[in-house]
């Protein structure tokens, strides 16, 4: 196999892992899930290496979801 074609299945995997949201580690899902985080996460890749990372806090008690929703 080519190097061109390593890279070309590398990319095919992650556009399908993007699609599918599979960009977590079970461990960091478990703990947004813990917390009920509905917020917004960023995350700034530059020449495969994280760059920046942050979040906007979006999490709210139950009764706040309700009113929202109402």
């Amino acid at each position: 196999m080519r190097c061109g074609d390593e890279e070309e299945l590398a990319f095919q995997e992650l556009r399908r892992s993007v699609r599918e949201a599979k960009l977590l580690s079970p461990a960091v899902e478990a703990l947004l899930e813990s917390v009920h985080f509905t917020g917004r996460l960023s995350v700034v890749v530059q020449n495969g290496k994280i760059l920046k990372s942050g979040y906007e806090e979006g999490y709210f008690t139950r009764r706040q979801d309700e009113r929202m929703a109402g």
